[in-house]
């Protein structure tokens, strides 16, 4: 797996891949429109049971990201929508052959797929088809959500019974040994009936059904089987899986503490139909947490809460399972996504300093050769975690080192407004305002010599897109402001 996931968060172990993505030519704009829609619909009760599903919905996916999908079910494309125009039923065989290879792509993991057709009417549109649904046009199309809604209970139900199917203990039955795409190899020859292989597939197997209980919203369950997983796994020294047998213990405990999410407005979570929706709303009622938070009364909570981590225990075992992804070079993605994770249950618990400990190992994770926008959504991305967790001037130097990759020499056209706007983001962090008012005779907040470099940047970045007046502005700022700290050669230069 090369490709990062950088808004990754604990509570999306819980949740269903699904995939939307046009098929022929589609607008952007009416594609987005749908696709909005479509989102909309990212969490269903689950009829006649206490459960709720959550959905999480993707417009790009890399295919080699989902053959980690045994590893971690959240991983795996379970869903696929695609949306298409047609207009005429002569285009229409070629539109759902089309919509057939899309599926190929994904096909070994779907538990289902939906074709959205805009345009065609007539004969063709008034078949029943439960894979297609036809619209005459973007405005004529009430039904989306509820198409949406069945759709997702049809993967449920599939879940359900691959759940059921894993979990049931068949006597006499060889439980296959489940495996990432790099260890495939490394598995040819071995001795199937020995004690030691053997452990090593029940525990891999537990740790798979720990993933589908977590998916299916049957969290107590989920705890129970990634417990008997590292047990399991750790006795047989399965370093690798059992790393991602505590990050799924972490992330359902993580779930079951914070049950409004922990990646901010894009995680949070309605409670509408959560398994523990009484109590998870007395825990986190307004103004009722501490600095870890928790609910200060929840020892009696988290007792009922069997087999689920305390807070303190959630970081302590993140630590431990990126310990264990470290020892594998293929597992670098891995690695990094582990650390945002516990960088967001840091965030809310108020622990800024270990949280940067995890930051700073992830800036250390050597993955593939990244390309240069990879590399200024790294650098953007630990910008936004560092001001998150506080670090308001660290935040401020990743996001200036993401400005600088803009206009990387690599980069065959800059992108100098790209620059300049990310070297305006930065000011705060460097306690810096273009204001002349701010500055008062005599007195002076935060680092000079930086300052005058980041105003320097301004300047030129101003200039090279094109704007010699902005540019002007900057240096007359920067010599009305700074003048005390510039050398006599600076002055001049200046």
């Amino acid at each position: 797996m090369s490709v990062p996931d950088y808004m990754q968060c604990a509570e999306d172990h819980q949740t269903l891949l699904v995939v939307v993505q046009a098929v022929g030519i589609v607008s952007e704009e009416n594609f987005f429109r749908i696709y909005k829609r479509i989102c909309s619909v990212s969490q269903l009760s689950v009829r006649d049971t206490q459960r709720a599903l959550f959905i999480r919905y993707r417009h790009h996916y890399p295919p080699e990201n989902n053959e980690w999908g045994d590893f971690q079910t959240h991983r795996k494309v379970v869903g696929l929508i695609t949306i298409t125009d047609c207009f005429s039923p002569k285009d229409w065989p070629q539109t759902f052959e089309k919509f057939h290879v899309q599926k190929e792509i994904y096909g070994s993991t779907l538990y289902d797929s939906r074709l959205f057709v805009f345009g065609l009417q007539g004969d063709v549109a008034e078949q029943p088809r439960p894979d297609v649904a036809f619209y005459p046009n973007y405005d004529d199309c009430d039904s989306v959500e509820k198409r949406i809604e069945d759709f997702i209970e049809s993967l449920f139900i599939v879940l359900e019974s691959k759940r059921l199917d894993r979990a049931t203990d068949k006597s006499g039955d060889k439980i296959p040994l489940l495996c990432v795409p790099f260890e495939k190899k490394d598995f040819v020859g071995l001795d199937t009936d020995s004690r030691h292989y053997k452990k090593r597939c029940q525990g891999r197997m537990r740790k798979h059904v720990g993933d589908l209980c977590l998916q299916a919203g049957m969290l107590q369950d989920a705890l129970v089987h990634y417990h008997m997983s590292v047990e399991l796994l750790r006795s047989v020294n399965d370093f690798l899986w059992l790393g991602a047998a505590l990050e799924g213990l972490c992330s359902a405990s993580v779930i079951y503490h914070y049950p409004g999410g922990t990646g901010g407005k894009t995680g949070a979570r309605r409670l509408q139909g959560s398994s523990l929706p009484s109590e998870a709303a007395n825990r986190h009622r307004p103004g009722a947490l501490t600095t870890n938070g928790i609910n200060p009364d929840t020892s009696t909570e988290i007792g009922r809460a069997k087999n689920c981590l305390s807070p303190e225990d959630i970081i302590d075992k993140y630590k431990e399972a990126i310990s264990y992804y470290s020892k594998y070079k293929n597992a670098g993605v891995i690695e990094l996504e582990a650390c945002v994770k516990a960088v967001r249950v840091l965030a809310i618990q108020k622990r800024g300093m270990e949280a940067s400990e995890f930051l700073q190992n992830a800036v250390y994770i050597n993955l593939r050769q990244l390309s240069e926008e990879e590399k200024i959504q790294r650098y953007s991305i630990l910008s936004e975690l560092y001001e998150l967790i506080g670090f308001h001037r660290k935040s401020a130097f990743f996001k200036r080192v993401a400005a600088m990759q803009c206009v990387a020499p690599s980069i065959a056209e800059p992108g100098w407004r790209a620059c300049y706007k990310l070297l305006l983001e930065t000011l705060p962090g460097y306690s810096l305002s273009l204001d002349p008012k701010d500055f008062s005779k005599g007195t002076h907040r935060g680092w000079a010599a930086v300052q005058m470099r980041l105003l320097h940047e301004l300047v030129y970045a101003s200039r090279r897109m094109g704007n010699p007046a902005l540019s002007v502005r900057h240096l007359s700022f920067l010599l009305q402001t700074m003048l005390d700290f510039l050398s006599d050669q600076e002055t001049l230069v200046t």
